[in-house]
């Protein structure tokens, strides 16, 4: 038996060398942008700044906290979740389990979603303030109210709402690539021992789908936790001396007081430590949001993998 010496591959160690530099530069980039908002903002971390609030002094390093923001930001992630989760696991449900390939309401759906994961953040916001609030606030306020203003202005709901929308394609589709994971042939006996579709999805599909739906959910959280557009005209507030207490209520945001703070400051230079440890603290708090999501979905995983065992 004889050997041939095997020639180099220089095709593919040159691909290999090019992906592993491109992947370096983006983990050498996102490290550099992470370094700098922690050297500059962790100076500013304490205990006042995280827990109080900004009626002593909304420029002042010394005096500024960002805990009205910080409820704010998880009061709207929320009612997000909340207006989100329900729309979009029922129409991956539709698409996946009862919707025909071919059919034309199927496309025209699918068209919908692309189209709407392609619209600028800016546009939500406008489209939010002329239906959210001007038609759907203001009907309700017409109706039972007299055209005394009560839902008809900028909210914290209407801002929930508007980001609802914006994350509602990224939700539909995490959910329906969950409930395609799932074996048909779960589907076929469930079917066979006597089950309707709808127990067979509710009983069968769903639970073993969870795990992707909390997915959809991390990212959708992510993402609501961090635009700014969309709320600037739905519900977010440049300056509060309150915390919300009802959802007609407006409110403060992290992302959108790290705007003002960067646009509307009087001294930039002197409001540069409230404002990198602002960042930080969405950062931390986006991390701890989605942190959460991602044990939930492993116990969830985990009780199913025991469960089945």
């Amino acid at each position: 038996m004889t050997f041939q010496r095997t020639k180099r591959d220089w095709q593919s160690i040159g691909l290999t060398a090019f992906t592993a530099t491109a992947t370096a530069a983006i983990v050498g980039i996102v490290l550099m942008i992470l370094g700098n908002i922690v050297w500059n903002g962790a100076s500013q971390m304490s205990f006042r700044f995280v827990f109080g609030g900004t009626r002593e002094g909304m420029f002042e390093a010394s005096r500024a906290g960002v805990f009205p923001m910080i409820f704010g930001t998880l009061a709207l992630v929320i009612l997000m979740t909340v207006c989100v989760l329900p729309v979009g696991v029922i129409t991956a449900i539709y698409l996946t389990e009862y919707a025909r390939a071919e059919s034309a309401i199927n496309r025209l759906i699918r068209g919908a979603i692309n189209n709407l994961a392609g619209v600028p953040s800016i546009v939500f916001g406008l489209f939010g303030l002329g239906f959210f609030i001007q038609f759907v606030g203001g009907g309700i306020d017409k109706l039972f109210y007299g055209g005394e203003l009560h839902y008809g202005e900028p909210a914290l709901i209407w801002a929930a709402a508007t980001m609802a929308v914006l994350t509602l394609p990224v939700m539909i589709i995490t959910t329906e690539e969950a409930l395609r994971a799932i074996p048909k042939g779960l589907r076929e006996a469930s079917l066979a021992l006597g089950a309707t579709k709808l127990e067979t999805i509710w009983k069968v599909v769903l639970p073993q789908a969870i795990p992707g739906i909390l997915t959809g959910s991390i990212l959708a959280v992510g993402r609501g936790a961090g635009e700014v557009a969309p709320i600037m005209f739905t519900g977010a507030a440049y300056y509060l001396a309150h915390l919300p207490t009802h959802w007609t209520d407006q409110f403060m945001h992290l992302g959108y007081h790290i705007f003002v703070l960067s646009t509307q400051s009087p001294d930039v230079e002197r409001t540069k430590p409230i404002l990198f440890g602002s960042v930080l603290v969405l950062l931390m708090l986006t991390f701890f949001l989605n942190l959460a999501g991602v044990l939930v979905r492993a116990r969830i995983r985990r009780r199913a993998r025991f469960g089945h065992a």
